[in-house]
């Protein structure tokens, strides 16, 4: 049995049939191919499915698509804008806030929600922020450094 239901993804007016039991993050990535979404332990524990439903950052293995019906979801891919990465994204890549990627796209869309909530976070802040956030490759130091600096409005230099 398949269920109609209608949203908005990154920008986009999306409609679909899905099996009610579907995950948010599998209709993104399965039906709407938008794969920088990604599943890391589907219990909701390392957050590296974290998107924005309605401006709020949520873990989307927790999530099922019809819960979203009329909602306006932002993945890692919305978050560029004709090209031009987000502050955040460019953050990220600027201080290598990264090593093997997985976790990127939640830890970026994670702290995107961070600085919107607490837009002078010191690093006990940002570090306490992160909390629902694994990443398994680093020790968090790029990944706060790159927050601070997206947070300070400083210019990535081009690549």
């Amino acid at each position: 049995m398949s269920i109609p239901i209608s949203l908005t993804v990154n920008g986009q007016a999306v409609s679909a049939s899905v099996d009610p039991r579907t995950l948010l993050v599998q209709f993104l990535r399965e039906h709407l191919q938008l794969t920088g979404t990604h599943v890391g332990c589907d219990t909701a524990q390392c957050g590296a499915c974290t998107v924005h439903l309605n401006g709020r950052a949520i873990k989307s293995c927790s999530v099922l698509a019809l819960q979203v019906q009329g909602g306006e979801v932002t993945t890692i891919e919305g978050l560029s804008q004709n090209g031009t990465l987000h502050p955040m994204q460019a953050a990220f890549r600027e201080c290598h806030g990264l090593q093997c990627g997985y976790c990127t796209p939640g830890m970026v869309m994670a702290s995107v929600q961070l600085l919107k909530d607490c837009p002078n976070a010191n690093e006990e802040e940002i570090r306490e922020g992160l909390d629902g956030n694994i990443c398994r490759c680093t020790g968090y130091h790029n990944i706060v450094k790159a927050i601070q600096f997206c947070q300070s409005g400083a210019t990535p230099t081009p690549v």
